[in-house]
């Protein structure tokens, strides 16, 4: 036998760390830890694979302890299902006996005497990029983008599990649209939960619903979201926000695929395809032990990283062209100074700020970018791009430019504020609910919040 330490840091070995940075594509096997050939890696295609002491089964273990025919393990392109055949020892998964289970990575199976780990790794994708300079509300003509639509393309009409990865702003939501309205469930509805906007008392019946009397203030029965998405598409936003002791819950309900609602025991069906988006590298919290590694291993089945807008510069005259397409204004029509400075301004709100910059360009005298440096207090006109819109209705200038002071004054409250939201509210002298609401209503979820101690 293998001594328990030997074990783990084969283990330890055999895991392989996500490609960060670009496309992957998962890939699930088994590794032998003990047995006739410690240190055996089994590829896990799609379909069925049987292992046992018969010569026929598609993996052959040659130990008097493992029945002809032993288990199986069986993938429906979502999920890896281990079965028992009827063995005469039994299969025994995580040291709990089972006839049938899902598997999640790092699980132990046991086969008589013979030891398996069930291994998730990722393959960086190769794949030839795309004819095209959009898909959905995407546009780019640059490499990096053009093998996102190639990808996207293959992808979107299964119901593979995708991760988003990138900064705010840089397309994740136009991203699932577009999967969406290319799926074969896009006559369902696409749903979306902003973990970041919804207040953590609330995330567990925003996902699950809840009967009446659930909880105080339940005062009658709420569908959530896996509910509501029944035949299309969930997209789970912000999932870094997710707290901690929720994603078991999550992670039971994607593998299972039922679910019950807050304060009922009545299991209902999941079935809708799962895309989940975050802006963190989900991968390093995992190993910091603030993101369950099984519920990103059950997410990241296909891994996408959308770049940020200066890592692809040569997309911005494209993006300039749509943007301002109904003034019939034209990037190439801006003087030679101002095209150089939108080619080398660093757009640390990606798309989303380009977007605004044009409709300030539009409205205003200016080329509509803001001052390339961090907000600086006894700043704001100058570098934040709170300037009133003069062009407008006086009441829809003010109101434009009232939201733009809100979100402001509420992003660097929240940047220097301790204390949680609680703190942030007595700082601003404002009610905590209504400083709820204000988080919501620009987008601003707990991760702006500035972090103990920092």
């Amino acid at each position: 036998m293998v001594a328990d330490d030997k074990r783990t840091s084969m283990a330890t070995r055999t895991m392989g760390a996500p490609a960060g940075a670009g496309l992957s594509l998962q890939r699930c096997s088994l590794v032998e830890v003990e047995g006739p050939t410690p240190g055996n890696t089994i590829e896990l295609g799609s379909g069925r694979t049987v292992i046992g002491k018969s010569p026929d089964c598609d993996v052959p273990i040659a130990d008097v302890t493992v029945s002809r025919q032993h288990f199986a393990i069986l993938n429906d392109g979502q999920r890896y299902l281990i079965k028992d055949l009827g063995s005469t020892n039994g299969t025994l998964l995580d040291g709990a006996e089972v006839k049938e289970a899902y598997l999640r990575p790092g699980a132990t199976i046991k086969a008589g005497e013979v030891v398996f780990r069930f291994q998730t790794e990722y393959d960086p994708v190769q794949i030839k990029p795309s004819d095209r300079d959009s898909f959905g509300g995407l546009l780019g003509r640059s490499l990096r983008m053009r093998e996102i639509f190639a990808l996207l393309e293959k992808v979107a009409p299964t119901d593979a599990t995708l991760l988003l990865t990138g900064s705010t702003g840089t397309g994740k939501g136009e991203a699932v649209r577009a999967l969406h309205d290319n799926s074969k469930r896009r006559k369902g509805p696409l749903v979306v939960v902003d973990c970041g906007a919804v207040a953590r008392t609330l995330i567990e019946s925003e996902l699950f619903g809840h009967v009446k009397g659930a909880f105080t203030g339940a005062t009658g029965l709420r569908k959530g979201a896996l509910e509501i998405s029944k035949g299309g598409t969930l997209f789970i936003d912000e999932l870094d926000d997710l707290p901690l002791d929720l994603q078991p819950k999550l992670l039971r309900a994607l593998e299972e695929r039922i679910f019950v609602r807050l304060g009922s025991n009545q299991p209902i069906k999941f079935d809708a395809r799962v895309v989940a988006a975050s802006k963190k590298d989900l991968w390093k919290a995992a190993g910091e032990g603030t993101f369950r590694e099984d519920l990103y291993f059950r997410l990241s089945v296909v891994a996408m990283h959308l770049p940020a807008l200066r890592e692809r510069a040569e997309d911005i005259p494209l993006l300039f062209d749509r943007f301002a397409s109904k003034a019939g204004l034209k990037f190439a029509d801006l003087p030679a100074t101002a095209q150089d400075r939108w080619m080398h301004h660093p757009w640390p709100g990606n798309v989303r700020e380009l977007r605004n910059a044009v409709e300030r360009s539009l409205a205003i005298d200016g080329d509509g970018l803001v001052a390339p440096s961090g907000p600086q207090d006894g700043q704001v006109g100058r570098v934040t791009g709170l300037v009133p819109e003069y062009a407008l209705p006086f009441k829809q200038a003010k109101e434009k430019l009232i939201d733009a002071f809100e979100r402001e004054y509420i992003r660097r409250l929240m940047a220097r504020a301790t204390g949680g939201v609680a703190g942030a509210a007595r700082q601003a002298g404002i009610d905590r609910k209504h400083l709820y609401k204000l988080m919501e209503k620009h987008g601003l979820g707990r991760s702006d919040l500035k972090k103990k101690g920092s």
